[in-house]
């Protein structure tokens, strides 16, 4: 009997601890996050964390931004992607340039433009899914080819400056923090406030976990799946007016390495790829795990390959792990 009364409050501590940690499926990111921060920095001597931990808060919210999109996306349901991210963005940072046209006073109309040429895409991406009845996979991965191809005719290969005033706020900090990581976080607490108090945000959630019973709640579902790929092309359109002012112009391949990471920092963030159950938070600590990854990686010596066969194996592995956690 004492053995009993002992092991009881044991064992309910440790199912209150997974029940803890299981409706916070962005705790293991952020984790990751951390131990990554830290073998970066065993790795290096110990020097520069306070440099490293600002250059991984840049880098990320580029990855934070057009993420975001991707986890509104596969969270309408099984098969949702968009492929077409990086043509998107290569195709906004060229519009944005070219409306900015090196001009302070263009600033926000070029960030407009490049915000509705995303959405234009994003509208386009839904009228093949729909209209055409193609999987979204291959009706965005085809969209990117013809982006891509506007894109081309669009900059005629010239890479166009951002205005002066473009690129100082780009590299501006805020009490050490960059302006661009600032952005990225308003961005974030609006998706997050829009999926937890508006009917958007809850449509999202039930078109996900099961489109027909929100069919037969009478929800709007084409129409949530068609705001999911319109606003995810908006904010890569807008991503890429900022990568371009970043790093001083347009460029076609500046959205390249979007494609496979938006798609990672999703799934390792925590969000269900299922569909249903978006995770805002596990996007930041995904990717700055990605980032530091990266950064650990050059530290270490290795190259470009293995970086993407890491990345390959966590997302298997973190898939793998979710569907053995849905199927428990």
């Amino acid at each position: 009997m004492d053995l009993a009364v002992s092991v009881a409050p044991q064992v309910s501590r440790g199912a209150r601890w997974r029940r803890w940690a299981r409706n916070r499926p962005w705790l293991g990111s952020c984790i990751a996050a951390v131990l990554a921060w830290a073998a970066t920095q065993w790795s290096g001597g110990g020097g520069g964390s306070g440099g490293l931990l600002t250059a991984a808060l840049a880098f990320s919210a580029f990855t934070v931004l057009v993420s975001l999109g991707q986890m509104l996306v596969i969270s309408v349901g099984p098969g949702n992607a968009d492929l077409s991210i990086p043509s998107t963005i290569a195709l906004s940072g060229a519009a944005a340039m070219i409306v900015m046209n090196g001009d302070n006073a263009m600033l926000v109309p070029g960030l407009l433009a490049a915000t509705v040429v995303g959405m234009a895409v994003g509208v386009f991406n839904f009228g093949l899914i729909r209209l055409l009845r193609i999987p979204p996979i291959i009706a965005t991965l085809a969209a990117s080819l013809i982006v891509m191809s506007v894109a081309i005719n669009v900059g005629r290969g010239l890479k166009v400056k951002p205005p002066p005033l473009f690129s100082d706020l780009m590299a501006m900090r805020v009490v050490g923090v960059p302006l661009v990581a600032l952005v990225a976080l308003a961005v974030t607490l609006t998706v997050a406030l829009m999926l937890e108090r508006t009917v958007l945000g809850r449509s999202i959630a039930a078109v996900g976990q099961n489109r027909r019973a929100a069919l037969l709640a009478g929800l709007r579902v084409e129409r949530t799946r068609f705001l999911a790929y319109v606003i995810c092309a908006g904010l890569a359109g807008l991503t890429g007016a900022l990568i371009a002012g970043f790093s001083g112009g347009n460029s076609l391949d500046q959205g390249q390495e979007y494609l496979l990471m938006t798609i990672a920092v999703v799934v390792i963030g925590g969000t269900a790829v299922a569909g249903g159950r978006p995770s805002v938070p596990g996007i930041w600590g995904a990717a700055m795990f990605m980032f530091l990854l990266v950064a650990l990686l050059n530290a270490v010596g290795a190259g470009p390959g293995p970086r993407t066969l890491l990345t390959g194996v966590i997302i298997i592995a973190v898939i793998v792990l979710a569907s053995s956690r849905a199927e428990r």
